[in-house]
Formats: structure tokens, sequence, C-alpha cells
């Protein structure tokens, strides 16, 4: 296939914020930049920075050498590749199309295949890193597909990423990504859990993370999440409800490959509370607000 190299154009589809961010970096990448949202108003900034707006995701696909597309759900990735003006009816044969949405495994693999029977290449490529990762351009790209597509798109994926990993067939990036939220959950929620205990026995809980970063408990988790944790600070970075939708398609991946997975149906209640509870709006990491609450402890 032929590389997707500067000033060839990428199309981005999705303005939201990890989608806007990316699609920043690719444009200082050296690509020419097109842009597509359901609300143009997200996509002024970029626009104004001088990407080319398309009102449509046929419109958007129409010339470029890479299509990306970031957007919430499942169904909205079938609607931007397969709608009545979807992707599928702009883009040329040969193209790369790189789904950086999370979505459910098993539909990342008949999205492919029904993108193959059109002569267009279907990466799926989940990220990690959140809102400043997407910013910084650091992200990790969990990536499955065809090694050529995957090669040929090399530069897009390095204009965002940092840590790139391709790991087999389509779908592929999704199990990786169903297994990262999966211990992020279940790391917020010992987390959660241990902060309560140490409140609840007197401890000062700054004190007491502080110690355990010295130690082998030290994680990102607590690094980031258990001091907002304990600030109190739940403006989102990662919405509660979105983690939900994630841990939701990770009991799947599980259910589909037959394992075992306490831990996933634990974290699946816990983020189901946090939601029902009303914390949907905020970060994931108020799962501390439901644990304190359940615990007795006031804020």
């Amino acid at each position: 296939m032929t590389p997707v190299i500067p000033p060839a154009r990428v199309a981005f589809i999705g303005m939201g914020v990890m989608g806007a961010a990316m699609a920043a970096n690719i444009m200082k990448a050296g690509f020419a930049l097109t842009v597509s949202s359901r609300s143009r108003a997200k996509a002024e900034p970029l626009i104004a920075a001088g990407a080319d707006w398309a009102p449509t995701a046929q419109d958007a696909a129409d010339g470029a050498a890479c299509v990306c597309l970031c957007v919430p759900d499942t169904p909205d990735v079938e609607a931007v590749l397969f709608g009545e003006d979807g992707v599928i009816h702009g883009a040329a044969p040969g193209t790369v199309v790189i789904d950086f949405s999370t979505i459910a495994a098993s539909a990342s693999a008949g999205f492919a295949a029904r993108m193959a029977e059109r002569g267009l290449v279907l990466l799926d490529s989940p990220v990690s890193g959140g809102p400043q990762g997407a910013i910084d351009g650091t992200l990790t790209c969990m990536v499955g597909g065809a090694d050529a597509g995957f090669s040929a798109a090399r530069q897009v994926f390095d204009a965002v990423g940092k840590t790139i990993t391709l790991l087999g067939p389509a779908g592929s990036g999704q199990v990786c990504k169903s297994a990262n939220q999966l211990i992020i959950v279940a790391a917020m929620q010992a987390a959660a859990e241990a902060l309560a205990m140490g409140r609840k026995a007197g401890l000062d809980p700054m004190l007491m993370r502080q110690a355990l970063l010295g130690g082998s408990a030290r994680s990102f988790v607590m690094e980031n999440h258990a001091k907002r944790m304990i600030e109190g600070t739940f403006k989102p970075g990662f919405r509660a409800e979105l983690m939900r939708k994630d841990i939701r398609l990770a009991v799947g991946a599980m259910r589909d490959n037959g394992v075992f997975a306490p831990a996933t149906a634990l974290g699946a209640q816990m983020m189901e509370a946090v939601v029902n509870s009303g914390r949907g709006g905020l970060d994931a990491a108020s799962l501390y607000g439901l644990v304190a609450e359940l615990s007795g402890l006031k804020d």
C-alpha cells in the first residue's frame, strides 16, 4: 500500500475532546486536514487554523488518503462508516480508515470485513492516555487490523501517539482496550476502598497516598486518580458514564472469550452504581464518592 505521508490529506471525523486534539496534532505533523463533526462549532478552532470543513463523513473521505474517526459508541461508528452519507460512499479503494473509538471487538472485526469488500482497510485503534495525552500527542494506540494498512498509516499514528502496537487482526485493539479499562477500574475500586479505610481509621489520606507511592502499590491510578479522590475534584477528564460503557464492553469481551472474570463483573456493577447514583457526568474517579458514601463517610 502507498504510505500516507505529509502533505497527504487526512480526514478526521468526530471533534470531541479527544478527536479535536488528535486532529490538531495530525495537522501539526504536516498533513492536509479535513474535519467533520455533528457540531461544526467544535471544529471551528481547527478550521480557523487551516483545516477544511466537510459537512458529512462522505465528503470528508472524498480525496483523503487516510480517514480517522473518534466517536462515542458502536452505533456511531457504524453510522459514520456505512450510513447514507458514510465514509464508504466517499473513500477511494485502498484508503486506510483508522477508528480511534472504543467499541465492541466483535463489531470492529465485522466492520473491517465489510470495509474490505469495498477495497478499504479498517484499523481499530482505541487509545489510552486521556485528554492530556491527546493534546501532547503521547497516546497509547492499541491497533488491530492488516499489517499493510498499519505500515501505510504509520506516520499518522506517530502524529498522535507514543506507544503504538499492532496486536493482531481486526478487533484485537478493542480487546486490548477492554483489558486496559478493566485494570483501571479494578485499581480505582481498590484505591477507593483503601482510602476510605484509612480515613475511617483516622489516617491522613494524603500522607497515606504518599506512603503507598513509595512502595509496590505505586501506579498511575495512585498517582492521579487517588489524588482526585482525596481532593474531591471530579471535574471530568473521562466521564463515569463513558467508563461504564467501556467496562460493559469488557464484560462482553470476557464472555465472548469464555474467561472467568469476577473482577470485571464487580467493576461493571460498581460503574453502573456510580452512574445510577447521579455521578455519570463526573470523572470516573468519582467511584470513590460512592464508596465513601456507602462507608458512612461525609465529604
